[in-house]
Order: C-alpha cells, then sequence, then structure tokens
C-alpha cells in the first residue's frame, strides 16, 4: 500500500506486505498532542478494524511535548509496538514513552528497523 500522510503533515503511515503497520514520522518533527491523535485515527483507518503489529520510526524526531507523551496510552489497532530511534535522543524519548505510561501493548526500543522487525514478526504466542 501507498504511504497516507497524517493529518498536519507531518508523518506517514503504511501496512507493508508482510502485515506491518508503519508510522515514519518527518525530519525534524516537534510531536503534539494533535499530532499523535491523527496518527492514531490513520492507523486506525489504516487496520480497517484488524490490530497489525506496528513500527514506529521516530529516527529524525526533533523532540515529543509533555501533551503528546500523555496520547500514548491511547489504544489504537497496534497489537505491539517496536520504537526505532538512533540516537541518544531517540532512546530518551521512547524511555520516557515505555517507563511512565501504562502502555495499551508491548513496546519496546531499538536502535535498527531490523532488529524491530524480528521482533515484530516473531509469534507473540510462541
Amino acid at each position: 500500500m501507498k504511504p497516507i500522510i497524517v493529518d498536519g503533515g507531518k508523518g506517514t503511515v503504511e501496512l507493508d506486505a508482510e502485515g506491518v503497520l508503519r508510522l515514519v514520522w518527518n525530519p525534524g518533527t516537534v510531536l503534539t498532542a494533535d499530532d499523535v491523535r491523527s496518527a492514531m485515527m490513520t492507523i486506525n483507518d489504516v487496520a480497517d478494524g484488524s490490530e497489525y503489529p506496528m513500527l514506529i520510526d521516530i529516527t529524525n524526531t526533533k523532540t515529543v511535548t509533555r501533551q503528546a507523551k500523555s496520547v500514548f496510552s491511547t489504544k489504537c489497532a497496534a497489537s505491539r509496538i517496536a520504537l526505532v530511534g538512533s540516537n541518544p535522543v531517540n532512546r530518551v524519548i521512547a524511555n520516557f514513552a515505555m517507563a511512565r505510561r501504562t502502555l495499551p501493548c508491548p513496546t519496546r526500543f531499538y536502535p535498527s528497523q531490523d532488529e524491530a522487525l524480528a521482533w515484530l514478526l516473531t509469534d507473540p504466542y510462541s
């Protein structure tokens, strides 16, 4: 499927051939609560009532507002989430999101997409 631009234009969502939802934020993005809500609505539209593993690429994200962080605990069509980032700022953003919230599904941080996909594509019941 072709990537769909999230309302506000700060990122894209797609469901890839392997059945993984991919949310990619644009370089230099400052995420607000509205951005995260818009992304979740797009994810739910793409999933059309089903749940899928989801990869969120935060590699080029500049920062996340406090209000946006509060939205992370909202359930969407993700069965589990792999956050991918390549620098210490990404790790801080991910650790804050994972440690301080009751997350709606298993969520982990990975420094590479390959590692993230390996986890997302394993059988969650094995």
